[in-house]
């Protein structure tokens, strides 16, 4: 077997405890958090935002640090910081305290997750990129199924304290696994004395290896501008319905917290093949097809929310949002690679995810303060759904292929 499949499954394992671990369970400590501290919607979806703020911080500086000094280290020391903030959020004790964790632990994330799907690019190509992409993704899922099932148990094991114990144990988990993940990656397929998988391909290369000059390489290029721009729309549409799906479940319509972890457990069932499926696709029917194709099933599920309040309309939303989770994220990794080339891909998703990072950083917060002023989500998901129409149209603008 290519060692081209130890770094995939080893990316599959990253995305657990990035995605999986470090951002999306969030969702299903929320209610209890929320409790806990005290919080208003306006403050839960702030901290939500915090995390995310810090995600594109490190986003753009990670991928150009991967391309400087090698993305395994640069994996490495982002998944330990993402282990010791997430492990001190179970010790907040205000919202200015838990703001500043999860601003922390979501540079962790931005550091790791970006240089990891770049990755892909050095180690396949471009035939094989997107179900590349596609394997790592399905880490999210896996992740996203571990903290539906297991964290709303861990929280009602420790009663009013089980949010604290939630964050305690995903970061022990992170920590812990970022040594084993550290000892497989590796940055190039000559490290093991082997070529890229698929075959070789021209690589983009640049005449200097400053910072400025490798962003100036990058945003020279027009497809990455309209990249970045699609990318933010998955960025603002995606997680108002990943931030309050469970607050939705739980709070609006009534359901015991078990209940509402469970179907979010279905969503990251779901979603484990979800990358894997929409990167076939999309290296067989073209980036800009399967981008549109996975904006239109992104906007279902908030579609459905908002006109039935049935327990099977919230299965159905769930199964269906899971089924396209990893989509525009798998295929905007391989777009990366397609653009620029394997050298600069780290760079190039790095600056994409720019703009992916502000319409997710805004997003949240706004999507709070409308369930404030309003009292229901429903506003909250018709934003999310429009965003994910105007994704649709604006993939239509990219070049085919």
């Amino acid at each position: 077997m290519h060692y081209a499949w130890i770094i995939a499954f080893t990316g599959t394992l990253v995305l657990v405890l990035t995605q999986g671990f470090g951002r999306m369970s969030y969702a299903v400590i929320l209610p209890s958090m929320k409790k806990g501290l005290m919080l208003t919607y306006t403050q839960a979806g702030l901290i939500g935002t915090a995390n995310f703020v810090g995600y594109l911080i490190l986003a753009v500086i990670g991928g150009i640090i991967a391309v400087r000094f090698g993305s395994k280290r640069t994996i490495f020391i982002s998944l330990i910081v993402m282990g010791i903030t997430l492990f001190l959020t179970g010790l907040s004790d205000s919202f200015t305290f838990a703001f500043v964790m999860r601003f922390i632990t979501g540079m962790g994330n931005g550091g790791a997750v970006v240089p990891m799907m770049a990755l892909t690019a050095s180690w396949f190509a471009q035939k094989k990129r997107g179900l590349a992409s596609g394997i790592l993704t399905a880490g999210t899922g896996i992740g996203l199924t571990f903290t539906g099932l297991a964290l709303p148990f861990l929280i009602g094991k420790f009663g009013e304290q089980g949010w604290r114990y939630a964050w305690f144990t995903l970061g022990t988990i992170v920590f812990f696994f970022s040594f084993l993940c550290n000892a497989f990656l590796k940055d190039d397929p000559s490290e093991k004395g082997l070529s890229m998988y698929g075959g070789e391909e021209r690589v983009a290369t640049c005449k200097h290896s400053t910072i400025f000059s490798l962003w100036g390489d990058v945003v020279r290029e027009k497809e990455v501008w309209k990249l970045g721009f699609v990318y933010f729309m998955f960025g603002f549409s995606y997680i108002i319905f990943m931030t309050f799906f469970v607050a939705y479940l739980t709070h609006e319509v009534g359901l015991p917290p078990q209940k509402a972890g469970n179907i979010f457990a279905l969503l990251g069932l779901f979603s484990i093949g979800s990358g894997i499926i929409w990167g076939w696709l999309s290296d067989i029917l073209g980036r800009r097809m399967g981008l549109f194709l996975s904006y239109i099933t992104l906007s279902i599920p908030c579609v459905i929310l908002i006109l039935s309040r049935d327990t099977i309309a919230f299965y159905a939303s769930s199964i269906i949002f899971g089924i396209s989770l990893s989509s525009v994220a798998t295929i905007m990794a391989a777009a990366a690679g397609d653009v620029t080339g394997k050298r600069l891909a780290p760079a190039t998703l790095g600056f994409v995810t720019l703009l992916f990072g502000i319409g997710q950083s805004i997003s949240p917060a706004v999507a709070g303060w409308i369930k404030d002023i309003t009292g229901t989500f429903i506003g909250s998901f018709a934003l999310s759904a429009s965003a994910s129409i105007i994704g649709a149209l604006s993939s239509l603008m990219l070049k085919r292929g």
